[in-house]
């Protein structure tokens, strides 16, 4: 954040923003009525919001804070948002100088809550004052340098401490992971006699003298020394910001951003020049990270001339330019989830109540501007048109939505329609005493009933057509053996998205004795597993891709945990069976068929054959593709992992927290556990404590500061709950867990296509019961009436039993083709009473997610 203070004689005034708002600190002293208002000084917040309506800066509240402080002069030295290491919760912050008499400089930090209540922090005095070359950090920490010396203070310590370390300069600090504070910055080496052949120039010693350096405070040590920055841009270099960490083989390795006095801004990846982009004004002296979503990038670079310009990450190329602003914040101004970037001009004005010269604008499709609109309509409709894509992206969700809801709903009525005509035909032919016939492409239409066995076509027949090769949807196939289970695995693409109402892992095995295939049941389960760039996250800085959130807790000097921009899901579909049955032989070939029902890719049941396997107990006698539960080593190969995954009982839980943030789960999962990060699946935990906690895997998806989802793998239900009492231990007070037996992770989203889908289900399963409900009274209308007519049939002639049998075919005819098919009242209750049940708990599910 930039931020260049108007200051007048008796006032002072700073900006901040946090949480959307924008937030105006004003130092103000006494008004001199009496002498006791003198010694008063008056610091003032005033929160302002966007307003969409007006396209302005409105008014949210106010606060008063009253210093008392004789013969001393008051100034706000800083503003910053940094967390508080009680609760992890940021707060705006602000840092006052009281400079008194005897050349003692006071300094006090205050941090202000969401109530518009100010709360001391930290306070400290030094016999000097602070310049510019100073930093406040979370904790709060205070980092400042005197001399050649850098000394910090914090309301955890109390007193003021001298960093071990002798640097020459520190061009970043911030937070890292379970690393804690760390400094970046530049330290004095002493060049050993006979290490250069000849003399260095005054220059060279300068440039080769000195080197980057990662220290920590809490630990006192140095991380790190190299793959930093190359020492020859040490004399060049303005500002640096760190945009991701990360440590391979004990090496901490850095990724980021330099600005330098040659108008350059540099992109350096673990010590190596990356991209280089020469910016458009001079003297550049501070980067932010813009997030304007949909995974665009821009770094704000801001120049001491007042300018500002906007370098899009993706090709390192400015794409914009802003001149004679006063001030530049980032944050989601507009409420949309996304950053946007607001510029200040130097001709607004903080003493009223709103701002009046601005710029707001993400640098897409979100543009708002203080500058007034004209009375031409076209211009009016112009700006309305700024804004469709807050409204079309959901119309147009709804809209397909409901067009796949009515072809769902026509395809249906058709195949109902077609079956009643089937039947019709079939019993006509049955009651003429002829032979109903079907055509072998209306035999591929039919669908056997639930409990009887699919004809799946041998060896020596013709696949169907609709059953295709996997080289296109499926990219591996692989199975191992767990104990009695047999666990098969088809590792989908990654443009087919599936869930597990979606698709049906099937092995259809062939034996020498039969000439036909065998159905294997298997218990299936779709897994999705996300890798990331940087293989361990517990220990990612990042700042570059914050997710979508409704309130942001970070601030430009905080850093949290998250993972890098670029995702990539795992789809593996497993199925699990029972082995000893299969060896009954000795030796199983069986093929592996996966049926999709996917309805916006395959308007039908799609059937891929993935492939063949081989399982014989000469195999599993040498170990082969045996999986023994790991002991003394980790997990290996996916394969591995994903069969325990598909094996091990699951259990899901919701982690809820009302005062404390939960980043005590990474301390409790590293230490406590004794848990390792799997590498190619940063988000899977594998636990290596001894005992029967070991292989117990975690995933722990920390969805808010406050909030989060944990599933456990684990081998039995004594394991899970000998975590969850070793987990109680550990977190915070007041904590709140929920067992989630939907499997839905806790999201609104799930539960309610969920409830949609037994909602559907429920009102087809009532449709047919009504409509076996119609073709049994028939029935029994057409036996009552044979036995009213038998004595009939057995006085009468051949032509006369014809002529009764075709007149009470057309008079069932009717009844079943009528339209108005009627039902008892008592049925249509019970009916009724169902489907309000289920449609009840979707518009309970639909209201949270909308209040949500």
């Amino acid at each position: 954040m930039t931020t260049k203070p108007a200051v007048s004689c008796n006032e002072q005034e700073r900006l901040l923003c946090h949480n959307g708002e924008v937030l105006v600190f004003q130092l103000s002293k006494g008004n001199g009525v009496d002498k006791r208002s003198t010694k008063t000084s008056i610091l003032c917040v005033r929160r302002m919001v966007f307003d969409r309506g007006t396209r302005a800066f409105v008014l949210n509240s106010t606060g008063f804070f009253s210093i008392e402080e004789e013969n001393a002069s008051l100034k706000i030295v800083c503003c910053n948002c940094v967390s508080d290491f009680r609760t992890g919760i940021n707060f705006p912050c602000i840092l006052i100088q009281s400079n008194g008499s005897n050349h003692v400089f006071r300094y006090f930090l205050l941090f202000l809550h969401s109530t518009n209540t100010f709360e001391r922090r930290l306070s400290f005095e030094l016999t000097y004052e602070l310049k510019d070359t100073f930093r406040v950090l979370n904790g709060p920490l205070v980092l400042w340098q005197y001399v050649k010396t850098f000394f910090y203070i914090s309301s955890q310590i109390g007193e003021i401490v001298q960093v071990s370390v002798d640097f020459s300069s520190i061009e970043w600090a911030g937070e890292i992971g379970s690393l804690g504070i760390v400094l970046l910055g530049l330290m004095q080496y002493n060049l050993a006699e006979g290490e250069c052949a000849q003399k260095p120039s005054e220059s060279d010693y300068a440039i080769w003298n000195t080197k980057f350096c990662v220290y920590s405070l809490e630990n006192q040590e140095v991380l790190s020394d190299t793959y930093i920055i190359p020492p020859a841009y040490s004399s060049v270099i303005t500002s640096v910001h760190v945009c991701a960490t990360e440590i391979i083989s004990s090496q901490l390795r850095m990724s980021l951003i330099v600005l330098t006095q040659k108008n350059q801004l540099i992109f350096f990846q673990n010590g190596t020049p990356k991209s280089v982009c020469q910016l458009p004004f001079g003297d550049p002296c501070a980067v932010q990270l813009l997030d304007s979503g949909e995974e665009n990038l821009f770094f704000i670079v801001s120049f001491r001339s007042s300018d500002a310009c906007a370098v899009w990450k993706k090709n390192f190329q400015v794409v914009a330019k802003w001149e004679q602003f006063s001030s530049v914040l980032i944050d989601d101004f507009v409420g949309t989830g996304t950053q946007q970037v607001l510029l200040l001009f130097k001709k607004d004005s903080l003493n009223t109540d709103s701002l009046t010269s601005f710029t707001i604008t993400n640098l897409d499709k979100i543009n708002y501007s203080s500058e007034p609109l004209d009375g031409n309509m076209d211009n009016l409709f112009e700006n309305q048109q700024d804004n469709r894509h807050l409204v079309i992206p959901p119309l147009e969700r709804r809209i397909e939505m409901g067009f796949t809801s009515i072809w769902e709903l026509q395809q249906h009525l058709l195949l109902k329609d077609k079956i009643i005509l089937k039947s019709w035909k079939a019993l006509v032919n049955l009651s003429q005493g002829k032979e109903h016939c079907t055509s072998s492409v209306e035999e591929e239409c039919l669908v056997p009933f639930c409990g009887e066995e699919n004809h799946v076509p041998t060896v020596d027949e013709k696949i169907p057509e609709d059953v295709q090769d996997s080289e296109q949807l499926v990219e591996k196939i692989w199975y191992r053996v767990m104990d009695d289970n047999l666990v098969v695995g088809v590792k989908t693409t990654s443009s087919l998205k599936l869930s597990l109402n979606d698709v049906t892992l099937s092995l259809l095995m062939n034996q020498a004795i039969s000439s036909s295939f065998q159905l294997i049941k298997c218990q299936n389960r779709v897994i999705k597993l996300h890798t990331d760039s940087f293989p361990a996250p517990h220990l990612v800085l990042h700042e570059l891709v914050p997710e979508a959130k409704k309130i942001k807790l970070t601030s430009e000097g905080s850093l949290v945990y998250g993972h890098p921009s670029k995702k990539e899901c795992v789809q593996i579909i497993t199925g699990v069976t029972s082995l000893s049955p299969l060896l009954a032989f000795g030796k199983f070939c069986c093929s592996v068929l996966l049926q999709i029902r996917e309805r916006e890719k395959f308007p039908e049941d799609h059937y891929v054959l993935c492939g063949r396997l081989v399982v014989s107990l000469e195999d599993l006698s040498s170990g082969k593709y045996l999986l023994k539960f790991p002991k003394n080593k980790s997990i290996e190969h996916m394969e591995d992992l994903f069969a325990l995954l598909a094996t091990l009982h699951k259990s899901c839980f919701q982690i809820t927290s009302t005062h404390y943030t939960l980043y005590s789960m990474k301390a409790w999962l590293l230490e406590h556990m004794k848990s390792e990060v799997i590498k190619e699946f940063p988000e899977m935990y594998f636990s290596n404590r001894p005992d029967s906690f070991y292989g117990t895997l975690f995933k722990w998806k920390q969805r808010t500061p406050f909030e989060g989802i944990l599933t456990v793998y684990c081998r039995n239900q004594t394991i899970l709950l000998q975590c969850l009492h070793n987990l109680l231990r550990v977190l915070p007070i007041n904590c709140f867990l929920r067992n989630l037996k939907l499997g839905s992770e806790g999201v609104p989203v799930n539960h309610l296509a969920l409830t949609l889908e037994k909602e559907l289900a429920t009102f087809g399963s009532l449709s047919s019961f009504v409509l076996s409900k119609v073709e049994s009274n028939g029935e029994q209308r057409c036996e009552a009436s044979q036995e009213d007519n038998s004595a009939k049939i057995a006085s009468s002639g051949e032509t006369e039993k014809i002529q009764l049998y075709r007149k009470e075919i057309q008079t069932e005819k009717k009844k079943l083709l009528g339209t108005n098919v009627k039902v008892n009242g008592a049925l249509y209750r019970e009916m009724a009473l169902k489907l309000a049940e289920i449609q009840l708990k979707s518009d309970l599910v639909a209201q949270t997610l909308t209040s949500a």
